[in-house]
């Protein structure tokens, strides 16, 4: 696999850094989750469960082996030196200074592997003046213009419903940890990679913030409408709705032929993108007369035979059943020998030779402790004093 032969410390927890080792670990990269011995990744706790395991925890801590370690101990500490001693990468989602006041700092990490590769997930950056403040995914999208840009214009700014700043962050970690091994290949050196929630979300702002930056005018919220092309949303059928985006002028003219609206083409109102924008709640209102004909079937049938953008809003249920999102395999069944079957989503990153696949199960708490401590040397009775004592 892509990334086999990495081995990867993880002493991240909750989604952000979770979400990124999980890729690397789907990659095939050897992914050791440092857990606290007293309830391990707080997640472990939080949603639905299957015979007491959370499928949350599960969804993102697949292929990867958990360690329990006290490493506010100096036994724990020391073990944590020694896993770091033969690894590539370590990840971590503490606030900026943690790993330095816990004796693992980038001088530290370096003296005991020089050429390792160390990222930090944070809320604001590792510097700056907002570095120490906490943050969470909400903060975030609220923090990064994302809310303010979401929602309708007459309502108040919207967050989106999935942990998105978790999700992009960690991407970008994964990204540039996989970018620092490439030019460790090269040069022999590590390097220090750190993403942050908030830059994340900024990022995102697209044609938002490049508008912004030409002309100084703050965007207006406009829902399920697009901010610079017109027709572009939901439209009404008979019985439901339907997402159409025709985003430019051949894209319009395919849609004008598949619902035989012909006489659309010609008015000088509708002729051009700019045109319609202004007149966004007139080619609309035109439009939803003429959908609103036929069922969302008909729609889908004839937009996409016309190469016209178009689908249905599905409900989670919806999609798990769809035949394209079944033949993608994104939701997967993981076997696990204590638990049973637990459904997962499926892998976002397809590979033609070598693809992501489900090596290991989502490890319960310290599942691989005892296996990685005599892997460091640790004889059963080392193993067994460092129990008595908390430390694992």
């Amino acid at each position: 696999m892509q990334l086999q032969g990495i081995r990867v410390v993880d002493l991240t927890r909750i989604l952000s850094g979770p979400f990124c080792s999980m890729f690397l670990a789907d990659m095939g990269a050897e992914v050791i989750k440092v857990e606290d011995p007293d309830g391990g990744d707080p997640i472990r706790q939080q949603g639905e469960t299957r015979d007491g395991f959370s499928l949350y925890f599960a969804s993102f801590n697949r292929n990867k082996r958990s360690i329990t370690l006290d490493l506010r101990s100096a036994e724990g500490k020391e073990i944590l030196r020694d896993l770091l001693r033969g690894a590539d990468v370590v990840i971590n989602n503490y606030r900026p200074g943690i790993m330095d006041k816990m004796g693992f700092g980038r001088e530290a990490l370096r003296a005991l592997k020089p050429d390792i590769v160390s990222c930090h997930v944070t809320g604001f950056g590792l510097d700056g003046p907002y570095r120490d403040r906490p943050s969470f995914d909400f903060i975030a999208q609220a923090m990064s213009g994302f809310m303010s840009v979401n929602g309708t214009e007459d309502g108040p700014p919207m967050r989106a419903a999935p942990p998105v700043s978790d999700l992009v962050a960690g991407s970008y970690a994964a990204m540039g940890i996989c970018a620092a091994l490439v030019r460790r290949s090269r040069t022999g050196e590590g390097e220090e990679v750190a993403t942050a929630l908030t830059d994340s979300m900024t990022s995102m702002l697209a044609f938002l913030a490049t508008n912004f930056f030409a002309t100084g005018k703050l965007p207006l919220r406009t829902g399920n409408d697009h901010a610079l092309v017109a027709p572009y949303g939901l439209f009404e059928a008979a019985d439901g709705q339907i997402a159409v985006a025709p985003s430019n002028d051949a894209f319009y003219a395919r849609l004008i032929d598949a619902l035989g609206l012909d006489d659309l083409r010609e008015r000088p109102e509708y002729r051009t993108n700019a045109a319609r924008f202004e007149r966004r709640a007139g080619i609309n209102a035109e439009i939803n007369a003429r959908t609103r004909a036929h069922t969302v079937a008909h729609w889908i049938e004839k937009l996409n035979a016309g190469g016209v953008p178009c689908g249905r809003v599905l409900n989670l249920a919806e999609v798990f059943e769809d035949p394209q999102t079944r033949h993608q395999q994104m939701r997967i069944t993981i076997e696990h020998p204590r638990h049973g079957p637990l459904d997962v989503l499926g892998f976002p990153i397809k590979f033609s030779d070598d693809p992501c696949r489900v090596h290991r199960p989502p490890p319960v708490l310290g599942a691989d402790t005892d296996a990685l401590l005599r892997e460091l040397g640790r004889d059963t009775a080392a193993i067994e004093a460092l129990r008595v004592k908390g430390v694992v």
